[in-house]
């Protein structure tokens, strides 16, 4: 059974920064597009970046300059490192694949404060 672990995640002051990580057991990892998404309170699960097989890259503009993501195939597992944060990064931090999904993690909180 494939599982979605994440980690990472915390209270830090505006402009910190906090790096995440989701570890992926259960399957071949190394093909799978995968990506980062956020749910904040009241609002809809939102993609905010992801990564090809081949370590390119999308974001959304939101995080553009500030998040950068990565993925280390040999552990199964994928990084999102999070600069300069803003209260309006607080969120519910969840991975899953794009080019196969999986089901849901629980998720990683991030709390910026102002």
């Amino acid at each position: 059974q494939v599982q979605l672990v994440e980690s990472g995640g915390g209270l830090v002051q505006a402009g910190g920064s906090l790096r995440l990580s989701c570890v992926v057991s259960g399957t071949f990892f190394s093909f799978n597009r995968m990506g980062w998404y956020r749910q904040a309170p009241g609002k809809q699960r939102e993609p905010v970046a992801d990564i090809t097989s081949s370590g390119s890259t999308n974001y959304a503009d939101s995080v553009k300059g500030r998040f950068t993501i990565s993925r280390d195939n040999a552990k199964n597992t994928v990084y999102l490192q999070m600069n300069n944060l803003k209260p309006e990064d607080t969120a519910v931090y969840y991975c899953n694949g794009i080019t196969r999904g999986y089901d849901w993690g629980q998720g990683t909180q991030v709390t910026v404060s102002s």
